[in-house]
């Protein structure tokens, strides 16, 4: 299932995760996943939220730097290998792995990933052709 994740970039500075955290939190808007990636000088904070539109609003408001891209959200089986075989399927696509990380949901018995390629569709129709049936945006997004 293709999804918006917010892409935050954020100057690599004591209190600037707290402050843009803190900006979503007083308009409330819930995190269901988070990854933060460093350099030197600046992160990337990317967010699963509730209300991505309004947390992009929000953010841009407060000075923040932040866009809004898609990602693919999948339900794999949550034991040993069970990322593998997602990964196999995408590989056997030629579908490029930019980034992955693991997210918080509601489906009993699987393990949520969050997996931004560089074709969404594309790997969208191959994990559903291998089984990786769509999933609830309220599964993701915790609404």
């Amino acid at each position: 299932m293709i999804i918006k994740q917010l892409s935050v970039f954020l100057e690599n500075k004591q209190g600037r995760l707290c402050s843009a955290v803190d900006v979503l939190a007083k308009n409330d808007i819930n995190i269901s996943a988070l990854s933060l990636a460093d350099t030197t000088d600046f992160g990337i904070l990317r967010l699963l939220v509730d209300q991505p539109e309004k947390a992009q609003a929000v953010l841009s408001a407060s000075g923040v730097v932040v866009r809004i891209t898609n990602v693919i959200a999948i339900a794999m089986n949550d034991n040993p290998g069970g990322a593998v075989e997602v990964l196999h399927c995408l590989s056997e696509a030629a579908l490029n792995v930019e980034y992955i990380y693991a997210c918080v949901g509601r489906v009993s018995g699987k393990a949520l990933m969050v997996i931004r390629v560089d074709d969404e569709e594309v790997a969208e129709q191959v994990l559903h052709a291998h089984g990786y049936n769509d999933i609830n945006p309220a599964d993701v997004y915790r609404i």
